[in-house]
């Protein structure tokens, strides 16, 4: 799945803004509006981004 997809769909399930999403997972609240601008994400980025989704949705289902 593309990261921009998969980030799309974790603010739509979670209902946080993208600018919190990028400055909680990158530091960068202007990060998820450069993806939506075209601009391409190294790999290890993409595994950064990946790691947070995967421990955020954990961590709500932990609490559950």
């Amino acid at each position: 799945m593309h990261l921009l997809s998969m980030i799309e769909r974790y603010l739509r399930e979670s209902g946080i803004p993208a600018s919190r999403f990028g400055r909680d997972a990158m530091g960068d609240p202007g990060f998820v509006a450069n993806l939506r601008r075209g601009r391409e994400p190294r790999d290890g980025t993409v595994r950064r981004v990946q790691a947070y989704i995967v421990r955020a949705r954990d961590s709500v289902t932990t609490v559950r």
